[in-house]
């Protein structure tokens, strides 16, 4: 037997398995698998672009030199993000198990691994399920004529609201703050002056919470067969909105100012191993690896599917994503250091109120 196993080109044992192949296809028919490649792309697509594309890469762009952030972006890019990227993918097609029992398959002793990651994942979920809420909260807001954020009219509002659009081309005062800033600090996250002073239960982000993990429970509660639906929206809307964003950034006044902003090179910043440790942290924060989504998502594929095809496409959609998300923040942020008459460096800010303000900016 192992010698025709060996003349086959099998591995020792192999020809014993193969008579266990019925079973093996009956617990992937019941585990469940995507109906076509479209699928599985748009999954992993809608997986790994998302808030590290929009607000955390071209935020990092201009902290590290502007386009010189981009040579060792490109070099983590191929030397870690691609490899482990196809990695995680190829090990939940050949195992056909998800983020934690395909490491047992490997070896007992690197299931904790496995476990390790789902600690990672959820920790994010918490995280990112918050933010899916504020936008939630935003598009409640947006079913109005007036927009809350277009004006200092609001209850929340303070003396320091300037409406940058009605200044008429003036110099503000310095401690100045525009409409959706305060909407954004003071409505919307409601910003208590310390740590110290715990507030109040915010009920309607509470209720935009609860919706937001309804929703997510939903698309996920018949496991790959309701995914492989819902994905056809969640992960082409996102650009459908990016192209209007974009079309609309690069016509305004000043947009200019803010590309230049975000593509200036200052080589003199490669020096500082800072702006290369950002590098490697949004290739891993931007990609989703290590933490085991993954493997998950390929453990659905066919066994013989091209996943090398794949997971060049998809990575190359991931950072193509990035750039061009650059472009439609910056450039509103341009308009924004136009209209306010203020440097560029005083209107962007990190985290997702890069997002969160730059895009509501009420426009001519």
């Amino acid at each position: 037997m192992k010698g025709d196993a060996a003349k086959a080109g099998l591995p020792n044992g192999a020809s014993q398995a193969k008579g266990l192949l019925p079973s093996s296809e009956e617990k992937m028919e019941e585990r469940g698998q995507w109906s076509n490649k479209i699928e599985f792309i748009l999954s992993v697509a809608g997986s790994i672009i998302g808030l590290g594309n929009m607000w955390r890469f071209p935020y990092l762009c201009y902290k590290n030199g502007g386009g010189a952030f981009l040579i060792p972006y490109l070099i983590f890019l191929f030397a870690c993000g691609v490899p482990v990227f196809f990695l995680e993918i190829a090990l939940g097609q050949y195992t056909s198990e998800g983020g934690i029992t395909c490491w047992r398959k490997i070896s007992p002793l690197f299931e904790g691994l496995g476990y390790g990651t789902q600690v990672i994942v959820t920790l994010l979920n918490f995280y990112y399920i918050i933010v899916l809420a504020w936008g939630i909260f935003y598009l409640s807001f947006s079913f109005s004529w007036d927009l809350a954020w277009s004006s200092c009219n609001n209850t929340w509002n303070t003396e320091n609201c300037v409406e940058i659009q009605r200044r008429n081309n003036q110099t503000i005062d310095l401690n100045a703050t525009s409409p959706v800033i305060e909407f954004w600090e003071r409505r919307a996250l409601r910003i208590s002056p310390g740590i110290d002073h715990m507030g109040s239960l915010n009920w309607d982000l509470a209720l935009c919470l609860f919706i937001a993990w309804v929703m997510c429970y939903f698309c996920i509660w018949k496991g790959v067969k309701s995914t492989g639906k819902v994905v056809y929206f969640t992960a082409t809307f996102p650009y459908l909105m990016l192209i209007v964003l974009l079309i609309r950034g690069l016509t305004l006044p000043g947009a200019g100012i803010g590309i230049k902003f975000y593509l200036y090179p200052d080589l003199g910043r490669l020096a500082d191993p800072q702006v290369w440790m950002d590098a490697g942290t949004q290739i891993f924060f931007s990609y989703a690896i290590c933490i085991g989504s993954l493997t998950a998502l390929g453990s659905y594929n066919k066994y013989n599917n091209n996943c090398y095809r794949d997971c060049l496409s998809l990575c190359f959609l991931n950072s193509g994503t990035s750039f061009v998300a650059g472009f439609a923040i910056f450039s509103i942020l341009g308009f924004m250091s136009y209209e306010q008459n203020v440097p560029i460096s005083e209107v962007a800010e990190s985290g997702p109120g890069l997002a969160f303000i730059a895009y509501p900016v009420p426009c001519p």
